[in-house]
Formats: structure tokens, C-alpha cells, sequence
């Protein structure tokens, strides 16, 4: 769908994981800049109250969508959402949806399957099917950003399932720049480090302190800190950026 971009109409923002951590962040920046905000998530009453929370202030509601990004009907209706939110196409895709805190950590050679299956159908399946799920109503020059992680340039003993699933969203990232670039659409990722956020402080003990000794910046990691690169990629000033990974970590991966 090839459609004449205007510069003056709201854009519609599609953020998955958005209804609490870093999803709550990139929803909330984004409906501070004007953009309508489709707030997406497992957990549909979390997502209620992050849209109703954003709709107190932001110039243009935002509304809540429950999705399961595992399932290609959820997905597909997901898209059909947010398109009829707005004007009848997406702007801008947010992957942000992934298991994280409540995983098992182990060697890998102990790693329950199920679980392993598990991570891999929402961490990184579930970025493939919302972007197909999306593609045909992406507006011409619009932007997809996929969350990976720090951590898959580093490793991260007895988490490989988390690393692996995120590993192939870099990967992906690459493919869908590829092959949506000669629409005009971009395709990026932001691999965070470790970020407090409410999933890390029940992950790890003083989450507050975890990693800071490793940074060229010695603090922790707040999710405004994230959002700044997200928001970019985004933004029009972003348009001859795709096929990227930028980490956001303060430094700690080189040190």
C-alpha cells in the first residue's frame, strides 16, 4: 500500500509489551509528541490502564488492544486495530513484547524445553508476526523498531534462551530492512543493557547497583534512557537509518 505521506496528520504508534517497563516509556513519550498511541499487551487490563493513564494528558487518546503476539489471528486483528484507530495504516511499529523476568536461569544443557520454545515464539516469533502482520498497512516511510538486548553481545551464562531469542531479532531486524527498505520503511533495533525497570527488580538482587561498575556512565539504566534512541529511529530525522542495531548501555559492553 503506497500512500502520500502528510506532514501534518497524527501519526498512529503501535507499541507491543506497552503496558508496563519500557513499553509504558515508549507509549507515554510517544503520545507526548502527539502521536495517537495503540498500547498492545498480553495483559489487557495492564494495557487499560496505561492507555487511560496516557489519555488524562496527551492530546490524542490512547487506546488498549490485548494481544497474544504468538498467534496470527491475534496479530492480524492487533493490525486491523490500529489501523482503524487512526486514519486506516500504522506509522510506526514498536517489537517491544517479551518474556524476561520470569524466566529459569541454568545451564544450557538444563534448560527446560518447553520453557525454551516458549521464549522463542514471543521474543522472537512474536516481532515476525506482528511486522507481517502490520506490513500491509505500514504508511510509506514508516519506521519499525525492534527491542533486543545488550546482552546478546556479551553473553550471559544460563540464559541462553533469552540471549539466542533476542540474538535472532537482530537478525531479523536485517531481513525486514532489506526487504521493506525499497517501500520507503525502516527497520532498526535498540539492544538496551540492563535496564530498572518493575520485571528487573524482582529478576535480579540490588538491581539498583547491577552492572554499574562495567558503565563509562556509573549509573543504572532508567527507561528515559532508551527512549531518546527509540524516538529518533522513529522520527523523520531517522529516515536513512535501517538495518541497525544501536546499543543503549552507558558504555558497559566495551569496558
Amino acid at each position: 500500500m503506497t500512500i502520500t505521506e502528510n506532514p501534518t496528520r497524527v501519526r498512529t504508534v503501535l507499541v507491543t509489551g506497552g503496558a508496563q517497563g519500557l513499553g509504558a516509556a515508549f507509549a507515554k513519550a510517544f503520545a507526548a509528541q502527539g502521536d495517537r498511541v495503540v498500547v498492545a499487551d498480553i495483559d489487557g487490563p495492564g494495557a487499560e490502564r496505561t492507555a487511560a493513564e496516557i489519555s488524562l494528558s496527551a492530546a490524542v487518546p490512547a487506546i488498549a488492544v490485548t494481544v497474544d503476539v504468538t498467534d496470527r489471528a491475534s496479530t492480524d486483528a492487533l493490525a486491523a486495530a490500529a489501523a482503524a484507530a487512526g486514519d486506516g495504516r500504522i506509522d510506526v511499529v514498536i517489537n517491544n513484547a517479551a518474556i524476561y523476568a520470569t524466566l529459569t536461569r541454568a545451564p544450557f544443557e538444563e534448560l527446560d524445553e518447553r520453557e525454551w520454545d516458549r521464549v522463542m515464539a514471543v521474543n522472537l516469533k512474536g516481532p515476525w508476526q506482528v511486522a507481517r502482520a502490520v506490513s500491509p498497512l505500514l504508511s510509506e516511510n514508516g519506521r519499525i523498531v525492534n527491542i533486543a538486548s545488550a546482552t546478546v553481545f556479551s553473553g550471559s551464562a544460563q540464559w541462553a534462551h533469552y540471549v539466542a531469542s533476542k540474538a535472532g531479532v537482530i537478525g531479523l531486524t536485517r531481513v525486514l530492512a532489506k526487504e521493506l527498505g525499497p517501500r520507503g520503511i525502516t527497520v532498526n533495533a535498540v539492544a538496551p543493557g540492563f535496564t530498572l525497570t518493575e520485571a528487573s527488580h524482582g529478576l535480579i538482587d540490588d538491581a539498583e547497583n547491577y552492572g554499574v561498575d562495567r558503565g563509562s556512565i556509573r549509573r543504572p539504566i532508567q527507561p528515559d534512557d532508551i527512549v531518546g534512541t527509540v524516538l529518533y529511529l522513529a522520527s523523520p530525522a531517522g529516515a536513512f537509518v535501517t538495518g541497525q542495531t544501536v546499543v543503549v548501555d552507558g558504555g558497559r559492553q566495551f569496558i
